[in-house]
Protein backbone atom coordinates (compact mmCIF):
# COMPACT_ATOMS: atom_id res chain seq x y z
CA UNK A 1 0.00 0.00 0.00
CA UNK A 2 2.83 2.37 0.88
CA UNK A 3 4.45 1.69 -2.50
CA UNK A 4 1.20 2.53 -4.31
CA UNK A 5 0.86 5.83 -2.44
CA UNK A 6 4.49 6.72 -3.22
CA UNK A 7 3.91 5.90 -6.87
CA UNK A 8 0.77 8.06 -6.99
CA UNK A 9 2.56 10.97 -5.32
CA UNK A 10 5.45 10.63 -7.78
CA UNK A 11 3.10 10.57 -10.77
CA UNK A 12 1.20 13.59 -9.46
CA UNK A 13 4.38 15.64 -8.90
CA UNK A 14 5.88 14.56 -12.23
CA UNK A 15 2.75 15.38 -14.24
CA UNK A 16 2.27 18.69 -12.42
CA UNK A 17 5.84 19.66 -13.25
CA UNK A 18 5.31 18.89 -16.94
CA UNK A 19 2.10 20.90 -16.97
CA UNK A 20 3.82 23.91 -15.36
CA UNK A 21 6.69 23.72 -17.87
CA UNK A 22 4.17 23.89 -20.72
CA UNK A 23 2.53 26.97 -19.21
CA UNK A 24 5.90 28.71 -18.88
CA UNK A 25 6.86 27.73 -22.43
CA UNK A 26 3.51 28.96 -23.79
CA UNK A 27 3.97 32.30 -22.01
CA UNK A 28 7.52 32.66 -23.35
CA UNK A 29 6.42 31.69 -26.85
CA UNK A 30 3.67 34.31 -26.79
CA UNK A 31 6.22 36.90 -25.63
CA UNK A 32 8.47 36.06 -28.59
CA UNK A 33 5.56 36.29 -31.04
CA UNK A 34 4.77 39.72 -29.55
CA UNK A 35 8.44 40.74 -29.83
CA UNK A 36 8.51 39.92 -33.55
CA UNK A 37 5.21 41.81 -33.98
CA UNK A 38 6.83 44.83 -32.30
CA UNK A 39 9.81 44.53 -34.63
CA UNK A 40 7.50 44.43 -37.65
CA UNK A 41 5.56 47.45 -36.38
CA UNK A 42 8.77 49.41 -35.71
CA UNK A 43 9.94 48.72 -39.25
CA UNK A 44 6.56 49.64 -40.75
CA UNK A 45 6.32 52.90 -38.77
CA UNK A 46 10.08 53.57 -38.97
CA UNK A 47 9.97 53.93 -35.20
CA UNK A 48 13.61 53.98 -34.09
CA UNK A 49 12.66 54.42 -30.42
CA UNK A 50 10.64 51.19 -30.43
CA UNK A 51 13.27 49.44 -32.51
CA UNK A 52 16.08 50.36 -30.11
CA UNK A 53 14.00 49.19 -27.15
CA UNK A 54 13.59 45.66 -28.55
CA UNK A 55 17.07 45.11 -30.01
CA UNK A 56 20.16 44.17 -28.00
CA UNK A 57 22.98 46.70 -28.02
CA UNK A 58 25.30 44.14 -29.66
CA UNK A 59 22.79 42.95 -32.29
CA UNK A 60 24.09 41.67 -35.58
CA UNK A 61 22.08 41.23 -38.74
CA UNK A 62 22.77 39.45 -42.01
CA UNK A 63 20.48 40.73 -44.75
CA UNK A 64 19.52 38.96 -47.97
CA UNK A 65 22.07 40.83 -50.12
CA UNK A 66 24.91 39.51 -47.93
CA UNK A 67 25.51 42.71 -45.96
CA UNK A 68 26.38 42.36 -42.29
CA UNK A 69 25.24 44.98 -39.81
CA UNK A 70 27.02 44.95 -36.47
CA UNK A 71 25.77 46.83 -33.42
CA UNK A 72 22.60 48.74 -32.64
CA UNK A 73 23.52 51.92 -34.54
CA UNK A 74 24.44 50.13 -37.78
CA UNK A 75 21.46 47.76 -37.61
CA UNK A 76 18.96 50.54 -36.90
CA UNK A 77 20.38 52.77 -39.64
CA UNK A 78 20.35 49.92 -42.15
CA UNK A 79 16.81 48.91 -41.25
CA UNK A 80 15.50 52.44 -41.67
CA UNK A 81 17.32 52.88 -45.00
CA UNK A 82 16.04 49.53 -46.24
CA UNK A 83 12.46 50.34 -45.27
CA UNK A 84 12.70 53.72 -47.02
CA UNK A 85 14.34 52.52 -50.24
CA UNK A 86 12.46 49.22 -50.56
CA UNK A 87 8.99 50.53 -50.03
CA UNK A 88 6.14 48.10 -49.95
CA UNK A 89 4.04 46.24 -47.44
CA UNK A 90 6.16 44.00 -45.22
CA UNK A 91 4.83 41.06 -43.28
CA UNK A 92 6.51 38.72 -40.83
CA UNK A 93 4.71 35.52 -39.88
CA UNK A 94 6.35 33.43 -37.20
CA UNK A 95 6.24 29.77 -38.21
CA UNK A 96 7.96 28.25 -35.18
CA UNK A 97 9.89 29.04 -32.04
CA UNK A 98 12.65 26.75 -30.84
CA UNK A 99 13.87 27.21 -27.28
CA UNK A 100 17.57 26.62 -26.71
CA UNK A 101 17.06 27.13 -22.98
CA UNK A 102 14.71 29.21 -20.82
CA UNK A 103 16.48 32.44 -21.82
CA UNK A 104 17.26 31.90 -25.51
CA UNK A 105 15.16 30.98 -28.52
CA UNK A 106 15.16 31.03 -32.30
CA UNK A 107 12.05 32.32 -34.05
CA UNK A 108 11.72 31.39 -37.73
CA UNK A 109 9.40 33.59 -39.76
CA UNK A 110 8.19 34.02 -43.29
CA UNK A 111 9.25 37.48 -44.44
CA UNK A 112 7.34 38.86 -47.39
CA UNK A 113 7.46 42.24 -49.08
CA UNK A 114 4.59 43.18 -51.37
CA UNK A 115 6.25 45.69 -53.72
CA UNK A 116 4.42 48.69 -55.11
CA UNK A 117 4.69 47.27 -58.65
CA UNK A 118 2.76 44.17 -57.57
CA UNK A 119 5.73 41.82 -57.35
CA UNK A 120 6.47 40.00 -54.14
CA UNK A 121 9.71 39.03 -52.38
CA UNK A 122 9.34 35.84 -50.35
CA UNK A 123 12.10 35.31 -47.84
CA UNK A 124 12.81 33.74 -44.46
CA UNK A 125 14.01 35.45 -41.31
CA UNK A 126 15.43 33.87 -38.20
CA UNK A 127 15.50 35.87 -35.01
CA UNK A 128 17.77 34.94 -32.12
CA UNK A 129 15.90 36.11 -29.03
CA UNK A 130 17.33 36.34 -25.54
CA UNK A 131 15.73 37.10 -22.20
CA UNK A 132 17.51 39.16 -19.59
CA UNK A 133 15.88 40.38 -16.40
CA UNK A 134 12.55 39.02 -17.64
CA UNK A 135 12.58 40.96 -20.93
CA UNK A 136 12.90 39.34 -24.37
CA UNK A 137 15.02 41.17 -26.96
CA UNK A 138 16.33 40.43 -30.43
CA UNK A 139 20.04 39.59 -30.42
CA UNK A 140 20.53 38.59 -34.06
CA UNK A 141 18.60 38.49 -37.32
CA UNK A 142 19.30 36.37 -40.39
CA UNK A 143 17.35 37.14 -43.56
CA UNK A 144 17.45 34.61 -46.37
CA UNK A 145 16.25 34.84 -49.93
CA UNK A 146 15.87 31.24 -51.08
CA UNK A 147 17.68 30.40 -54.30
CA UNK A 148 15.64 29.18 -57.22
CA UNK A 149 16.01 25.43 -57.82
Amino acid sequence: MKAIIQLLVFLFVFSSNLFCQNIVKDKAEKAIYALIDQYSLAREKQDTVLLKSILKENIDQLVSNGEWRYGLAAATKGMMQSSATNSGKRSLTVEKVKFLNKNAAIADARYEIQNIDGTQRKMWSSFICVKKKGIWKISAIRNMLPAKP
